[in-house]
């Protein structure tokens, strides 16, 4: 593998070890966000149990920039996260930094209502 794929799984491990100490231990769910070139992912995880996802392969809406789909897949995984029950989750960015499509799609989600 590649260095800056090699840091990136550094990262992300290192990010899903704190979620899991702190963040189960009080309750709150895990967001997991991953990206890929052309297209951004979403889920809402309760363990190993899927409540809530999203893409932008699942959105119907092909128009605009890949921040602006990004948001819009946040909104989608918020509406149905919050059918859920969903009130408050911990951010599991991947590895990827907290900048473009993944700060769009974590800030849309937010705006939806749920504490992140």
């Amino acid at each position: 593998m590649h260095e800056k794929k090699i840091a990136r799984l550094r990262r992300a491990a290192k990010t899903r070890h704190i979620i899991k100490r702190q963040y189960y231990q009080i309750g709150r769910l895990r967001l997991t966000i991953h990206r890929s070139s052309q297209h951004i992912y979403g889920m809402v995880l309760d363990g190993g149990t899927v409540l809530a996802h999203a893409s932008t392969l699942t959105l119907k809406e092909t128009a605009g920039t890949k921040k602006e789909k990004a948001a819009l897949v946040g909104r989608a995984l918020a509406q149905q996260a919050r059918e859920k029950g969903v009130t408050k989750v911990a951010c599991d960015r991947s590895g990827f930094a907290y900048h473009g499509r993944v700060k769009a799609l974590v800030e849309a989600f937010r705006e939806e209502g749920i504490e992140v």
